[in-house]
């Protein structure tokens, strides 16, 4: 699971120590859980927030770095 932050400072970045402070909310290593959370706006939900188009489009350039789905047992995320 990697952790998504909401700062204080009003941005959201992935905190891949999973100790920035803020709002914090999950999702798996797939590009298809972060894609869903984008597209439903579950995340910016979650972190009670809501994204410009420069946190969507960082967000989702980092989610083409993560691996597709590869069948078998996929994690899920629920807000």
């Amino acid at each position: 699971m990697l952790r998504i932050v909401h700062t204080p400072e009003d941005s959201v970045e992935v905190d891949p120590s999973g100790k920035r402070p803020g709002r914090g909310a999950y999702l798996c290593r797939q590009q298809s859980c972060w894609e869903t959370a984008l597209k439903r706006r579950s995340l910016e939900h979650a972190l009670k927030t809501t994204f410009d188009d420069a946190t969507k489009a960082a967000l989702t350039a980092y989610a083409e770095t993560l691996p597709q789905n590869t069948g078998g047992s996929a994690e899920s995320s629920r807000f």
